[in-house]
């Protein structure tokens, strides 16, 4: 856990008075996909359409009609969300982009949340979209094959500190698989891991003062050491993969700490399938590093964590027509 804090300042900082280098970019992870997700932006922009159907024609499939119609249970199998929603953040930066925003000009920092990493690299020119599309098709295939269903579960420890989720994870393993799986904001921690563990880390935690704990509904659970079998799936792809440097550093889930050098990354990438996604820690790092404001790209998912984390700093997104309008202006 960090002991650096966030620079405070005496008033907020608005998306239009932060300097490229005190702004971060962030990109939403899954639990953001929604049937309708990227219909508006489509059928308003040429630029985002065309975003959409490059990934449809990456994966082969039609993603952009399980975006904007359904059905929701489509929608929701891993496979196809993880793509989905980096489609969307893909095409709000595009649709900024063709009004003559540049990333590398307005960011000093990017990130995302697990998945949003990957979006968030192909922001920042380190994947090509396509690459991006199937990577992450990749990956939610092989995240959901690699735990039978029922097996693995996943539970949010609201009003936990991550000490305490660690010590109850710690207690219910009883030689099961249960730790910590995203440290995503005060009070908000996910554990993973063998269902039977997870259940008991849950009694335990509330031993240990924990408000309430209460199981996700998710297929798979995500970040612990049942998904090896991805992990493993992961860095064969990514070892031919081509990915450059980013040209805005990414400060990483597993790590904390801003990177730019691309075999770093690709090892990163593979830890982070087994790995906490320190998402807390990585927002303290920038708002240390001199982040004054944050604008969330797809969603606003994200972006209500670093409210928490670091409630003085300005936090904006864009996810909509509407906002990405108003956040255009503020740019």
């Amino acid at each position: 856990t960090p002991t650096a804090q966030p620079r405070r300042n005496n008033q907020s900082v608005s998306a239009s008075g932060a300097s490229a280098m005190h702004r971060a970019f962030v990109f939403p992870g899954q639990g953001s996909q929604v049937v309708g997700m990227g219909r508006a932006p489509a059928a308003a922009s040429p630029v985002a359409r065309a975003t959409f159907e490059e990934v449809d024609d990456a994966l082969g499939q039609k993603l952009s009609a399980l975006m904007f119609d359904g059905p929701e249970d489509a929608l929701q199998l891993t496979a196809n969300a993880q793509p989905a929603i980096m489609a969307l953040s893909i095409a709000v930066l595009r649709v900024l982009e063709s009004d003559g925003f540049r990333l590398a000009d307005k960011a000093a920092y990017v990130a995302g949340h697990s998945l949003g990493e990957y979006s968030a690299l192909c922001a920042a020119g380190a994947l090509s979209l396509a690459d991006t599309a199937r990577l992450l098709k990749l990956r939610g295939t092989a995240m959901q094959a690699a735990v039978p269903v029922g097996v693995g579960a996943m539970a949010a420890l609201l009003g936990a500190t991550i000490e305490q989720a660690e010590a109850a994870a710690r207690d219910a393993a009883q030689g099961e698989t249960c730790t910590v799986a995203n440290d995503n904001a005060p009070g908000q921690v996910v554990i993973s891991g063998h269902k039977a563990a997870v259940e008991r880390a849950i009694e335990i935690a509330k031993t240990l003062g924990v408000k309430r704990g209460m199981l996700l509904p998710v297929s798979a659970p995500f970040h612990c050491a049942l998904m090896q079998p991805a992990a493993d799936a992961m860095a064969a792809a990514l070892a031919t993969a081509a990915l450059n440097g980013p040209f805005v550093p990414l400060v990483a889930n597993v790590t904390a700490a801003p990177v730019t050098d691309a075999d770093t990354i690709r090892g990163l990438l593979v830890e982070q399938v087994t790995g906490m996604v320190r998402w807390r820690e990585s927002v303290l790092a920038m708002a240390e590093l001199g982040t004054e404001c944050f604008v969330e790209l797809g969603g606003k998912v994200v972006g209500p964590m670093i409210k928490r984390i670091t409630p003085e700093l300005q936090v904006d997104h864009a996810g909509d027509m509407d906002s990405i309008e108003a956040l255009a202006k503020g740019l």
